[in-house]
């Protein structure tokens, strides 16, 4: 394969050849770029090396995007349809000022259109597994509006409940005690933002960031909001903030149901949110999989593991 940027191939092979290292790994063809542009796939099943050229053409093109070409995008890459292009314009979230994010599997993609699809939703569920970029493209999704104008307000809301530790027994203040609960927030605003822009609009009061219990008695009007870990919210609490929804406004409303941190036998406001919107017109509910998760490789089968647990012990329960 030739490629006309140099430079863009060895971006594309990645520090020390780590990318290679990946897609050869993944689809048992042995890759080499001996320079000018040049990229030698070599294989025994023709099939594997169509597939690689295939997706060493997505990432070449993805480079060309402004987007980062990391071990995670080349396995993201190989999971995609070869009748699909990995990096179709509507599976992009562009935020200006900002990051760019591609949807990184077609899972992934499904959710980036209906989180860009104003015309036909008000209010989009992204609910599956850790890993699979549910908030992060949401909050993109939200920071790429707020940056364009199209809102006045991005809010991110998420409950304050913790995997076993109280917030009585953190130091300092209301606000210093709620703080940690939010700081993946904080991190996905200032990959999609840059940390100066994220300030900015902070204090400007353009990007608020606060507990589900803040929500009560508002109306959202203008904004993009951002429901994070719903899995935790009680059946009243995911009410009182679905009912937020103002003038001109969207909601993305992201969790995994099968990781609660409610107390035992509280019953996960998400899940019900699920059972009686399911059928509900503007509304839309994408459910990721294990195959969506693209955070480390060794996540997806950390997921599988858990899930095959879960599967065991319903059994023997059932019995």
């Amino acid at each position: 394969m030739h490629f006309d940027d140099a430079g863009r191939v060895r971006a594309l092979a990645g520090p020390g050849h780590e990318n290679f290292a990946v897609l050869e790994a993944e689809l048992g063809v042995r890759v080499e770029a001996p320079g000018g542009g040049q990229v030698v796939v070599m294989g025994e099943e023709a099939r594997a090396r169509t597939d690689a050229g295939r997706v060493l053409n997505a990432l070449y093109a993805r480079l060309g995007e402004g987007l980062l070409v990391d071990p995670a995008a080349v396995r993201a890459a190989c999971l995609m349809s070869g009748d699909a292009p990995a990096e179709a314009l509507d599976t992009i979230i562009r935020v200006p000022r900002g990051a760019s994010f591609a949807a990184r599997t077609p899972g992934q993609g499904e959710y980036v259109r209906a989180l860009k699809d104003d015309a036909s939703f008000d209010m989009v569920f992204g609910v599956g597994p850790a890993g699979t970029g549910k908030t992060l493209l949401a909050v993109a999704q939200g920071a790429s509006l707020l940056a364009q104008g199209a809102v006045e307000r991005l809010v991110i809301t998420r409950p304050a409940v913790e995997a076993g530790e109280r917030l009585g027994f953190l130091p300092g203040d209301l606000t210093e005690k709620i703080d940690p609960y939010l700081l993946p927030i904080w991190d996905a605003l200032r990959d999609a933002l840059g940390q100066r822009l994220s300030d900015k609009f902070r204090e400007e009061g353009r990007v608020e960031v606060a507990p589900l219990a803040f929500m009560r008695g508002r109306t959202l009007n203008r904004a993009f909001i951002v429901v994070d870990e719903a899995q935790n919210a009680t059946i009243p609490q995911m009410r009182m903030v679905l009912t937020r929804l103002g003038e001109g406004s969207r909601m993305a409303v992201t969790g995994d149901p099968t990781q609660t941190d409610l107390r035992r036998g509280e019953p996960s406001g998400l899940a019900h949110a699920l059972g009686i919107l399911d059928a509900e017109p503007r509304i839309a509910i994408h459910r990721f999989t294990r195959a969506d998760v693209v955070r480390h490789g060794l996540v997806a089968r950390i997921v599988d593991a858990y899930e095959r647990d879960d599967a065991l012990t319903q059994g023997r329960e059932g019995s």
